[in-house]
This record gives C-alpha cells, structure tokens and sequence, in this order.
C-alpha cells in the first residue's frame, strides 16, 4: 500500500533546529551596536517565526518601532547572522532519525522557512548531510512568505506533488496557517517555540511531541 502522503514541508527554526540563542545574540548585538537596551533570550520565543525584519521591530522597544529603525535592525543583524549561525544551534533530539526513515521511505523533504534564505542554507549544510533535503527554501525578497500558500504551491510544483499529499509541520501558528491555506496537513510540533495552545488554535489538526510521531501519519 502506497503511503498517504509523499512529502513533509519542515519548518527550520523551533521545528527541526533549536536556534533560538544563535537568533537572539545576533539581535542583541545588533540592538547594542544601535544604543538600544538587549532582551533575554526567552523573550525572543515568542517574537520570531514572521522573518527577520518583524523580529527586529518587535525587539526594538515600543516608542523607537518604525519601520526604517526596524530595516536598519533587521540588516545589522542579518550581517551579524550570517557570520555565526551556529554557535549554539542544533537539531532537536531525534530529527536525524525522522529524517533517515523518511528518505529510506522515498517521502519529499522539504524546508520552507522565513529565515532568510542564504542563512538557512547555511545552518542546514553545517548540521545536516548533503542529501537529507530536496529542497531548502528560505525568505528572498522577490517571492512570497510563509503564510502565503503561493510559496508552498511553488514547491509542490518543482516537486510534481499535490497540497492533499504533503504535510506541513512546523512549531508556530504561522506554519498552521501556512498548511491550511495551501490545502496540506497542519502537523504541529510541541517542542518549539509556540505553547500547544496556540498551535492548537492555529488549526493543527494534531501535535506529536517526540519527531518519530510523524511517522504514524504514514
């Protein structure tokens, strides 16, 4: 019997990387370097997952949010970023191992993050094979973002697969609303970023806590 779905669209950060402190240090020396006052890592939890440019306006304290501060944040700490993504980032326990059955399954893995895309293959060629991905898709400023299906259809198209075969599983409510505007599975994760509830809320139809759950779907 065929499985039910033939591709899984990851999202990176909170879902298959921890990269939480890595993002937040490139923040804060960013907020630094412009005479604004550094956050906790923890109070990044809840800020990232929209892109850079909405983290760093959602960092920066409420009287200095406009836009052009945000743009200027968002650039220095991009930089900052890029440099050294991965300091104290690393995939959560058990994701190498989805990631083999999944390819020994011949199951579509895919990874659709707003992190911005020359940072995301970074992190991703520094902690994982070569092969263990068909495709790394992280935010460009000419396409679409997560949670516009247009940036899933896309690569379901490169893929030759349809919205009712993929699943989308992700951490955040962003990644919910991503699967049920392009039609795939909303699968969330609960060791992420995001309380259950909001993910619960979202729409997830179902919200595994160890990575080999997904499998069940299969």
């Amino acid at each position: 019997m065929k499985p039910k779905y033939k591709g899984v669209i990851f999202d990176l950060d909170g879902t298959l990387v921890d990269t939480l402190a890595d993002i937040a240090a490139s923040m804060n020396r960013a907020l630094k370097q412009r005479g604004f006052p550094e956050l906790p890592v923890e109070d990044y939890r809840e800020k990232v997952g929209s892109g850079i440019r909405r983290l760093a306006f959602l960092a920066l304290p409420e009287a200095s949010r406009t836009q052009e501060t945000a743009e200027l944040l968002a650039a220095d700490a991009a930089g900052f970023y890029a440099e050294t993504p991965l300091l104290h980032s690393r995939p959560y326990p058990g994701i190498a191992e989805l990631i083999n059955v999944l390819l020994a399954k011949k199951i579509k893995t895919i990874i659709l993050t707003n992190k911005p895309d020359h940072v995301a293959q970074k992190v991703i060629a520094g902690l994982f094979p070569t092969a263990a991905f068909d495709i790394v898709r992280g935010e460009t400023f000419d396409k679409p973002r997560k949670p516009d299906p247009a940036c899933v259809w896309e690569l379901l198209v490169e893929l030759n697969l349809v919205p009712a075969s993929v699943i989308i599983a992700g951490d955040s409510e962003i990644d919910m609303e991503t699967a049920l505007a392009s039609g795939c599975y909303p699968l969330g994760v609960g060791w992420g970023y995001r309380s259950r509830e909001i993910i619960m809320k979202a729409g997830a139809k179902r919200i595994i806590e160890r990575p080999q759950e997904l499998l069940e779907l299969l």
